[in-house]
């Protein structure tokens, strides 16, 4: 019988999976993988201010992603070269978290668990908030699937269809947002932006459709929670640089049988 701390981190990681395949399958897409450090850092930050306002961590770290979030889409949206953006971005929101964090006591202890994640350590409040976040990001990306699809194939193609391509930008960094901020129990600031990626580009070479590559990167994603949380219980290593430890293995085969398949 398994202990209700491992029934509680594979619930964690199998609802973090479902928002993961089918939003980092738009973040390969797009060729986003910057947003997501860039979020995923300034998640720090969000850490820092909460426990310094008593305020609950989940709450403070999806306070700060969405700020990240909206002003990304608003620079991107005045013509802001996206990468060097999020470059500045990205490392500066981390810097700042950082340097924010030491002037927290009660964080510097605990920092290991914001950068790499504790999910064995999930409660029955965390995992509320997990599933909540997942639902909501699978609600927006229902609602406007082929609106982003279209926006993301062609941005004039969806303005001629009547589409504001600015919105549909602005809706998939919002559903990234909220991804960060549960994800952060999880796999921690540092390896958000691995489960969103590595996922999708395994289930990339291997479909042929936009639905069954999201649906398979979910799939993958459920498999690396599973697989990881097995290794860290065997060989006693972290829980969540395990699970990216799999999801890499996983990648590297899907690579391999894609290009077999190509032959």
């Amino acid at each position: 019988m398994l202990d209700d701390f491992l029934i509680r981190a594979a619930l964690a990681g199998l609802g973090l999976a479902l928002a993961t395949g089918p939003l980092g399958s738009f973040v390969v897409w797009r060729r986003m993988a910057y947003f997501g450090d860039a979020t995923a850092h300034a998640s720090i930050l969000g850490v820092a201010l909460a426990l310094a306002s008593d305020l609950p961590v989940g709450l403070g770290t999806l306070a700060v992603a969405l700020a990240m979030a909206v002003t990304v889409a608003g620079l991107a949206a005045r013509g802001w070269a996206l990468d060097t953006t999020l470059g500045v971005l990205a490392h500066s929101a981390l810097a700042f978290g950082l340097v924010a964090v030491s002037f927290v006591p009660e964080a510097r202890t605990d920092l290991s668990a914001y950068l790499f994640g504790d999910i064995l350590a999930v409660s029955r409040a965390d995992l509320g908030f997990i599933w909540g976040g997942a639902a909501l990001v699978l609600a927006l990306l229902y609602w406007r699937w082929n609106a982003m699809l279209t926006a993301t194939l062609s941005e004039d193609l969806a303005a001629a269809s009547g589409l504001n391509p600015d919105r549909e930008r602005l809706v998939l960094v919002l559903a990234l947002a909220v991804t960060v901020a549960v994800a952060l129990k999880v796999v921690g600031a540092l390896l958000i932006a691995a489960m969103l990626v590595i996922p999708a580009a395994a289930a990339r070479g291997l479909v042929r459709s936009p639905e069954a590559m999201a649906a398979l990167a979910a799939l993958i994603g459920a498999a690396a929670v599973v697989g990881g949380l097995r290794l860290s219980l065997s060989l006693d290593t972290p829980a969540g640089p395990s699970i990216v430890t799999v999801a890499a293995c996983i990648f590297v085969l899907a690579a391999s049988l894609g290009q077999m398949r190509k032959q």
